[in-house]
């Protein structure tokens, strides 16, 4: 099982784009070496791979400095005037201190002159005896080259993100105001409800606060629709939809639709200064969606969501929404249990950050406090970036 991240998706396809490169370029560095001090058939060579390149946007050659001594080859032919320049700081240059390194994709990157997400493959040149001579390197557009055909699934734990420091520090300077919404809470609800089990809607977010709500259609799902509260508040808007069995594709049991309205309509009355000012539900990978006054965000499953009281949001000793600073963590201890875990090697630390992912605690980690276990997570993704291509299996 591989760690189901963002991350470790990106560095899975780098590292097959990796082998895809790296076998190519290999051999032209060998047909290259024999003319790194001419400049003319220099240029011939770089023509000459250029067109047999699959993907590729520029091709030229630097000298063991990062010091371009070719022309650039493309697909209009060379161009001589980029001789000289000097690329040893750019991103795809960064390896140039140590010479063990034969082959560098790069990290993605904006290019200069086109400003366009794009690839640098970096290979070593070298002479008989071993020396570095120079280097092959080859631009790519991002775009172009192949992708994978498998889209990324986002984790499924639960994810805080904090907002707008602003608010956060005016926070019980505030005070909620009865929107119209507010007013008319029980029939816009029933009609949120009536619209996800009956008309087809498989998404929505409503904003409390604005007293709209948006949604999207499982029939034209590319397309989000506006309602005003005048819109919701009137039960034959559904009439406006035509309709459909409740969604095949739905993880969210239909019971389970009217449950999570109703926590919503909870959050919102619960607290007159810390309230819920929207919030959204996607009947397809269960995810809800907070949007509290402090301007703290969290997307959680419908389950977990649904398995929370209101002391858990607003009354228990891990209040989430609390603005009140944390205890300085202590780095040095921490760092310490990070290069125990990390000493353990690869497999063992992969399974740390995917039990951690899964919001699991691992038992060495059992003793510590949840931002405790969030900073040591980080830290063992840093060092697990350390690794080739960053792809471990467990």
């Amino acid at each position: 099982m591989t760690l189901n991240t963002l991350q470790h998706s990106i560095n899975a396809h780098r590292a097959l784009l990796s082998d895809l490169l790296g076998t190519a370029l290999s051999d032209y560095a060998g047909r290259i070496l024999p003319h790194i001090g001419e400049s003319e058939r220099l240029d011939e060579c770089v023509r000459r791979v250029f067109g047999t390149l699959d993907y590729c946007k520029y091709v030229y050659v630097l000298d063991a400095n990062g010091v371009q001594i070719s022309s650039t080859a493309n697909r209009y032919g060379v161009d001589a005037e980029s001789r000289g320049r000097d690329r040893s700081e750019r991103p795809y240059m960064r390896h140039i201190k140590d010479a063990s390194v034969e082959f560098n994709l790069s990290e993605a990157y904006i290019s200069r002159n086109k400003k366009r997400p794009s690839v640098t493959a970096i290979q070593t040149i070298r002479d008989e005896q071993g020396q570095r001579v120079g280097f092959l390197g080859v631009d790519y557009d991002l775009r172009e080259l192949p992708h994978s055909e498998v889209i990324y699934e986002e984790p499924s734990q639960w994810r805080q993100i904090k907002g707008d420091p602003a608010i956060r520090s005016g926070l019980f300077a505030q005070q909620r105001v009865e929107s119209v919404m507010d007013r008319h809470m029980d029939t816009v609800m029933s009609v949120h409800e009536a619209l996800v089990l009956d008309q087809g809607v498989h998404h929505f977010q409503v904003h409390f606060s604005s007293s709209r709500t948006t949604i999207w259609h499982r029939d034209d799902p590319y397309v989000y629709r506006l309602l005003s509260n005048e819109e919701l508040i009137d039960p034959n808007i559904c009439l406006a939809y035509p309709r459909r069995p409740y969604f095949e594709r739905a993880i969210v049991p239909k019971v389970d639709v009217g449950k999570v309205l109703h926590q919503f309509k909870a959050l919102r009355f619960a607290d007159e200064t810390i309230y819920l000012r929207s919030a959204s539900l996607n009947i397809v990978n269960g995810k809800v969606g907070l949007n509290f006054s402090c301007d703290g965000t969290h997307y959680l499953g419908y389950d977990e969501f649904l398995s929370k009281g209101l002391d858990f949001w607003f009354g228990a000793d891990d209040f989430p929404q609390a603005v009140v600073p944390a205890e300085p963590l202590d780095k040095p201890q921490l760092d310490h249990v990070v290069e125990e875990i990390a000493g353990t090697g690869c497999m063992k630390v992969n399974k740390v950050l995917y039990a951690l992912e899964k919001g699991d605690t691992p038992a060495r980690l059992e003793a510590f406090t949840p931002e405790e276990r969030d900073y040591i997570y980080h830290e063992l993704k840093s060092v697990m970036d350390v690794y080739d291509g960053g792809v471990c299996s467990i």
